[in-house]
């Protein structure tokens, strides 16, 4: 019955609290362990439990009413067991990786794991002792505001008269984990890992937007916005062109960003032959680009998930955190 979560015999649907409230000093707010960190602002959020891990980690989910972007939806959290147990990092903020499916992204996230499917979580804490991957924490959130069985979707960006998604990415849902967890202050203990459609979104979340993220894992992207609900705003839909913000990142000078890219060989020919055009015209200067091909590989979450730790490995030598206390 615990195997069917059949209740009393599940802890799904449980609160789950991150250690958000601390009450050590007094009532006094708390202190991180050095200037870089950033303790929990609040208020702290209703999470529920989705998921326990085998190593006793919960993945959890709330209904984040955004705030910025003025949508509401959900998103799903998971912290390693380094944040939560811990003592040398109690006080230590944490790198945020925020995961993005491909397909729909509406009204799930793949990422938060499948039955029988591939483990973010899992694989993370087996890179980070490894010494492969930092200890992130994640944040999975809808792609789209409604399902795609029309061929619409919304290329995780403010299209003009639609759902602000790009809004809701990049500061919603920042600010959520900001709001609930230790983090990192700077845009050093950022980063965004997606596939397909998520790919793109995170390809362009990064390079619209390099002051608040460094990194970006893309996987099987698109590379510009092709969402047919652009149709009549052609300025704005190059306003998230990733070919433009990274043209335009490299005539700035900076800051520096690390854009890893995969890409199955049996996947479509122009997703590849795209990435490596793009590569070739803009990963220049500060614009820093590295692509994996996967031997074999098709157009899925499960290929690129178990083919990510080289990836991850090279985005996570530019990325912060956590620090040991002394």
């Amino acid at each position: 019955m615990s195997y069917f979560q059949i209740p009393p015999f599940t802890d799904k649907g449980d609160s789950v609290s991150y250690g958000q409230a601390d009450n050590a000093n007094g009532g006094k707010p708390a202190q991180g362990v050095d200037s870089k960190t950033l303790m929990p602002t609040g208020p702290q959020a209703d999470f529920k439990n989705a998921n326990t891990m085998s190593d006793g980690t919960h993945i959890s989910v709330v209904t984040l009413d955004g705030k910025k972007s003025g949508f509401k939806g959900k998103v799903w959290v998971w912290a390693p067991k380094e944040y939560t147990d811990d003592p040398k990092f109690a006080k230590s903020g944490f790198p945020v990786l925020i995961a993005l499916p491909g397909g729909p992204g509406y009204n799930s996230n793949y990422w938060m794991g499948t039955p029988g499917g591939f483990s973010l979580q899992k694989a993370i804490s087996k890179w980070y002792s490894e010494g492969v991957s930092k200890p992130f924490l994640v944040a999975m959130p809808v792609l789209n505001p409604g399902p795609d069985d029309k061929g619409i979707y919304w290329d995780g960006s403010d299209i003009p008269g639609q759902q602000k998604m790009g809004t809701w990415l990049t500061e919603d849902v920042p600010d959520l984990m900001k709001a609930n967890f230790r983090t990192i202050k700077s845009r050093d203990g950022w980063a965004f890992m997606g596939s397909s459609t998520g790919g793109f979104a995170s390809l362009k979340s990064v390079l619209k937007y390099p002051d608040r993220f460094k990194a970006a894992i893309a996987n099987g992207p698109d590379i510009v916005p092709d969402s047919p609900l652009w149709r009549g705003h052609p300025k704005e839909m190059q306003e998230n062109n990733p070919e433009v913000l990274a043209k335009e990142l490299a005539a700035k000078g900076g800051p520096e960003v690390y854009l890893a890219f995969q890409v199955g060989t049996r996947e479509n020919a122009k997703t590849m032959s795209d990435v490596k055009k793009f590569m070739a015209t803009y990963g220049k200067g500060p614009v820093h680009t590295k692509l994996w091909e996967i031997a074999g590989g098709t157009h899925n979450g499960a290929t690129y998930g178990s083919n990510m730790a080289d990836p991850m490995k090279w985005i996570c030598e530019q990325l912060e955190g956590p620090t040991p206390s002394s």
